[in-house]
């Protein structure tokens, strides 16, 4: 089968300490309107940290392990070591986001804070709703960290981990509130199959029953399974995913439409460009040229 040349291995990023605590472990990120970094927009990568993040505001969406989240506005976000991501919106950003390592966590203070839920996640879940209680105690501990954050000394490292400690419970309590009491059913299990499926086989297969003969079951029974736990036709699945490296080709290669259209299993570039702009309201071409106006 033919494939474009761009495809590569996934890689791993390492926490980096910025020039104000120089911490190596543990760090703080703050956007205000900020855009994504070029580099990192649609690229699919894997972080060998936790990272939580705050979204105060944005209007885009990003992929945890081929599962796309619309980032909402007060809502707290997560992920583990090695878990794929991809940034897929390139729309401005307000938030705040703490990055910290296994080996912060394996620190003698801090080792309780590895048996957390949101550090374990048993459920598989990255995204937490907040009410306005919440998100006052949120945005309170948030500042008490950027504060000691900015003012490194000797008590520094035993400040952030009180802090920390108290954010990381809070929201634990949050999370076995809104998902401990969803148990790991038959029907969840075929859900993440099914998008395992399509991330292996999006290229070639664009048909609910095609996944349904992998998985041995009838395409009914797989799209009302698909529609009841996540909330959206089995359909759309697979048109996201294929919407999502059509973007990336889009943006980080020069291949012309008719290329990326047949790279993508499409039978020609008129039917890709019809596809592209239902799913998005614009064309290819002015989703690349778009994009790269941004970025120049």
């Amino acid at each position: 089968m033919h494939t474009l040349k761009y495809h590569q291995q996934v890689p791993v990023y390492s926490l980096e300490p910025d020039d104000v605590a120089a911490n190596k472990q543990f760090r703080v990120y703050n956007y205000e309107g900020s855009l994504p970094n070029q580099s990192d927009l649609l690229v699919p990568h894997r972080k060998d940290h936790y990272l939580l993040v705050f979204i105060r505001r944005a209007n885009s969406r990003q992929w945890i392990d081929m599962t796309p989240y619309v980032l909402k506005d007060n809502t707290v976000y997560f992920t583990g070591p090695n878990q794929i991501i991809v940034k897929e919106g390139f729309n401005q950003l307000w938030s705040t986001g703490i990055a910290f390592t296994k080996e912060f966590l394996s620190f003698q203070e801090n080792a309780a804070l590895s048996k957390l839920p949101l550090i374990q996640n048993p459920q598989g879940v990255h995204e937490l709703r907040l009410t306005e209680a919440d998100v006052d105690f949120v945005e309170d501990m948030l500042a008490k960290i950027n504060a000691e954050y900015q003012r490194p000394n000797e008590w520094q490292h035993r400040m952030l981990t009180a802090y920390l400690t108290v954010l990381l419970t809070y929201l634990s309590r949050l999370y076995a509130e809104q998902f401990e009491s969803n148990q790991f059913s038959t029907d969840k299990l075929l859900l993440k199959k099914y998008q395992a499926q399509i991330d292996e086989h999006y290229r070639e297969l664009h048909q609910v029953s095609d996944y349904a003969s992998l998985l041995n079951v009838s395409a009914g029974y797989l799209s009302e399974v698909v529609k009841a736990q996540s909330g959206k036709p089995a359909i759309m699945h697979i048109h996201e995913r294929l919407v999502l490296e059509a973007r990336r080709l889009l943006f980080h290669t020069q291949h012309s439409l008719k290329e990326i259209a047949f790279d993508l299993g499409f039978s020609d570039a008129s039917y890709f460009n019809r596809f592209f702009k239902r799913e998005t309201d614009v064309t290819p071409a002015e989703y690349r040229s778009t994009i790269r106006e941004m970025y120049q």
